[in-house]
């Protein structure tokens, strides 16, 4: 049967279709079957394998069909010229630093990330490991070169960052760590390849969430690490097979079939995320919209320039209210859930109180509390329509 190859020379959204699918050999089916089985068959004499190898069909851990078929559309949507697949977003970014970092060296890191980021990298890397870290405001390149030592050997930053929207300018930082002899982490996972694609910029690693926007539906879990094929068979080998975080056929399988309406979601969450924006930033009881597609932020003419066709689905906002308010207006939406999560179909929103631990690294205006919303695609009128109810409902919208 043909088998087909789906290189750069095509668009987005026809690679997203038909990159990692194929006929199957054996039924005609004309998508990938799930291969739910954890061992393969041995050749006629077994006895010189490496039993750590990565890549072949041996045993799940060491590497699945599911798994290459998904790390190939990945590779191609991003940009770059391999990918590894993990269970979740969590084990794609300690199994990168876990592979890249050994004792002594020191890491540059985004002062807004991802609360795991911040855990490994802040507690857990630097204590039982001896890898140096220092957190940066990484929106001023400025502040990433004033950090840089000699033993400094990554620079992790996350843009948009979770969960403050701050823009880090992704090819003026890598041009630093390259010039320092470092390497350049970016957690695109706010983003996705569709708006932005880091190895393109100049970045070593893609790191993606596969759990929001890639998969798109809620239902599965999964991380990617994208970039050359040097470093990932090093990762591959130490925080794969040897740390285990391998993603299960299955949640492969579920992935690859979301990743095909990436582009389409993402369309619809770019366009509903900014209309919801300029709604919410007119309104006399909202204090803050913190959202890169609005030429408010900060970071917007850094967005421009390397986001595109537009910033995200995610956006953060504050209401003039005491606490107990936000939860109460929380409490009377219906078509918004109240939910951790991001880059799902239907909208979700979380309420991040005064007291987070991270809260001293955070804008001033995020210091009262604040939400994270991840805007669905469900039709926008109704979204805001949701909004407005609420804040009627808790007595904010006349403010």
């Amino acid at each position: 049967m043909k088998t087909h190859t789906f290189g750069p020379e095509y668009g987005f959204a026809t690679r997203a279709v038909h990159t990692g699918n194929d006929i199957d050999q054996d039924s005609g089916a004309i998508k990938r079957p799930i291969t739910l089985a954890n061992s393969y068959a041995l050749p006629y004499d077994p006895t010189d394998m490496n039993w750590s190898s990565a890549g072949g069909n041996l045993y799940t851990r060491n590497g699945g069909t599911n798994q290459k078929y998904l790390q190939e559309r990945l590779a191609s949507l991003e940009g770059g010229e391999d990918c590894v697949v993990l269970g979740s977003g969590v084990a794609a970014l300690s199994g990168l630093f876990f592979a890249m970092l050994n004792q002594g060296d020191h890491v540059i890191f985004s002062s807004v990330t991802y609360i795991a980021v911040y855990r490994l990298l802040n507690e857990l890397f630097n204590n039982k490991f001896g890898v140096e870290t220092t957190i940066v405001d990484t929106s001023d390149p400025a502040n990433v070169e004033a950090a840089i030592r000699p033993n400094t050997k990554l620079i992790h930053i996350e843009t948009p960052g979770n969960p403050t929207l701050t823009i880090s300018d992704i090819a003026a930082i890598a041009e630093i760590a390259h010039r320092h002899g470092a390497l350049l982490s970016v957690d695109n996972t706010f983003a996705s390849p569709f708006n932005q694609r880091p190895i393109e910029l100049g970045a070593d690693f893609t790191i993606e969430s596969l759990t929001k926007y890639i998969n798109g539906h809620g239902d599965a879990m999964g991380g990617a690490i994208i970039g050359r094929t040097e470093h990932l068979d090093k990762i591959r080998a130490q925080s794969q097979v040897n740390l285990g975080g391998i993603i299960s056929p299955f949640n492969a399988w579920l992935i690859t079939r979301g990743s095909v309406t990436l582009p389409l979601r993402m369309r619809q969450h770019n366009e509903n995320a900014r209309k919801v924006a300029q709604w919410l930033e007119a309104q006399p009881c909202v204090s803050f919209v913190a959202y890169p597609g609005l030429e408010s932020h900060k970071g917007h003419e850094v967005a421009k320039k390397q986001m595109s066709p537009g910033f995200g689905g995610v956006l953060s906002f504050g209401l003039k209210a005491d606490h107990d308010t936000h939860n109460r207006f929380v409490s009377y939406l219906n078509v918004i859930t109240s939910a951790v999560s991001l880059g799902h179909d239907e909208s979700l929103i979380v309420f991040l109180g005064e007291n987070d631990e991270r809260q001293y690294l955070y804008p001033e205006e995020f210091h009262n509390g604040f939400f994270r919303f991840s805007v669905g695609i469900e039709d926008v009128e109704d979204i805001i329509g949701d909004l407005k109810q609420a804040m009627e409902k808790a007595g904010l919208y006349d403010q």
